[in-house]
């Protein structure tokens, strides 16, 4: 029965990863706890021997040899010790042999129950370990159920043990993105917790780091180094504007983004569903990368104040719609990806407010790209302001969120005035 025993502790270390010096602590411990169930005067005199070259599982109780037993728990009288050892003598410790199938069946029980919590929390921890080293990683995992109520999709993710349930929400789900059970997909890894429960997967698939992650993995220049993801802006499901640096003056870090034909960001497409993708050229300059931003879109003038991190754009009156985009995605995207709150304006409206001659002064300074107005780099943090009212207000001046050819076909009576 030993030799099966621990043979069963080795399958434990080699299928879940459990070192056996853990689980025979753990064993200890069940043993303890069922022998002090039956015999709760005993206390810290109990040795437990595991001997894994004999096979053999020993327990005993300690006890002092004495002429007359006072405290039956800790002592023996001599005779009775002799019995056990005959080279006994007073003072001497005895060791007396528990023969543990004597146990009650609820002590046994007891045992039985740390033994099973043990490996229980064993296996989280290891699951734990494993999965905090993988934080803001990308992971591949099948989709096993679907909840219809909730709209929670539970991702079957494989680990070194085995196999881990992670659950993605559906605040991180692409609300446009049909999923079925048996669907493989790659989730991005956004925390790991430990709870009472075992350890927590948080899962995304809406996170910008998911982009960022899937570019890494698709452009060698990125992950090389040679090209850098300076700044990301993401609806998922929709939109996503990407910055983009090259540390290489011979490399194009658009160009090594998109790939040849577009292969590189197509596949990167094809895994967020037809998400669209722009990608632009980052700028320390404000101004200059707010123009980017706001691409497609072309842009007359921009004036930056980069204390106040906000900027006022003068677009063409054709190209308003889409410098703000649909319902206002170009321009809040945009935002973020710059952390600038930008006004935007078209040329009607700057010429009738009086804002127009003010961006004339500025080119006739030669104040629009002077460095020394932008001297401050700034940090583009992903959740910057936007005026969305004041979009929305242009809009409507001009005429809906029209799409461009529409309003490229419209003529504007005062442009012809002009």
């Amino acid at each position: 029965m030993n030799a099966e025993f621990f043979s069963a502790i080795e399958d434990l270390e080699k299928e879940k990863g459990i070192p056996r010096e853990y689980m025979y602590d753990k064993i200890k411990q069940a043993m303890l706890a069922a022998f002090r169930r039956d015999n709760p005067e005993c206390a810290d005199n109990v040795d437990i021997l595991l001997d894994e070259d004999r096979k053999r599982i020993e327990m005993y109780v300690n006890k002092v040899a004495v002429e007359q037993v006072e405290e039956p728990a800790l002592e023996i009288d001599l005779e009775a010790a002799k019995k056990i050892t005959k080279r006994a003598k007073l003072g001497d410790t005895i060791k007396i042999p528990v023969e543990t199938k004597k146990f009650g069946r609820i002590a046994a029980q007891a045992a039985k129950q740390v033994i099973i919590q043990g490996i229980r929390e064993a296996e989280r921890g290891i699951v734990y370990e494993e999965f905090t080293s993988k934080e803001h990683e990308i992971l591949t995992g099948v989709v096993s159920r679907i909840e219809p109520r909730t709209g929670s999709v539970s991702i079957r993710i494989s680990s070194n043990s085995e196999y881990t349930e992670a659950m993605l929400s559906p605040n991180e789900r692409i609300k446009t993105e049909p999923l079925k059970e048996g669907d493989r997909i790659k989730v991005y890894v956004v925390e790991v917790r430990n709870s009472t429960k075992g350890p927590q997967v948080l899962i995304s698939r809406t996170h910008p780091g998911l982009v960022k992650r899937l570019f890494e993995l698709e452009v060698p220049e990125i992950f090389d180094g040679t090209v850098e993801i300076k700044s990301i802006a993401r609806e998922a499901g929709s939109r996503t504007k990407m910055a983009v640096w090259s540390n290489d003056p011979n490399v194009d870090p658009v160009g090594a983004c998109v790939g040849m034909n577009g292969a590189r960001v197509n596949a990167i497409v094809n895994e967020l569903r037809g998400e669209k993708i722009d990608i632009i050229t980052w700028n320390e300059n404000p101004a200059m990368m707010i123009e980017n931003a706001l691409s497609p879109a072309k842009v007359i003038s921009v004036i930056a104040d980069a204390e106040e991190k906000s900027a006022k754009v003068i677009v063409p009156d054709y190209q308003l719609s889409l410098a703000i985009g649909k319902e206002g995605q170009n321009a809040r995207l945009a935002a973020r990806l710059t952390g600038f709150k930008i006004d935007i304006k078209s040329e009607t409206q700057a010429r009738e407010s009086g804002d127009f001659m003010d961006y004339e002064s500025e080119y006739e300074d030669d104040e629009y790209y002077e460095d020394d107005e932008y001297a401050e780099d700034g940090e583009y943090t992903e959740d910057g302001e936007y005026a969305g009212d004041r979009y929305a207000e242009d809009a409507d001046a001009e005429g809906e969120y029209a799409e461009e050819s529409e309003l490229a076909d419209e003529t504007d009576p005062e442009n012809e005035e002009e």
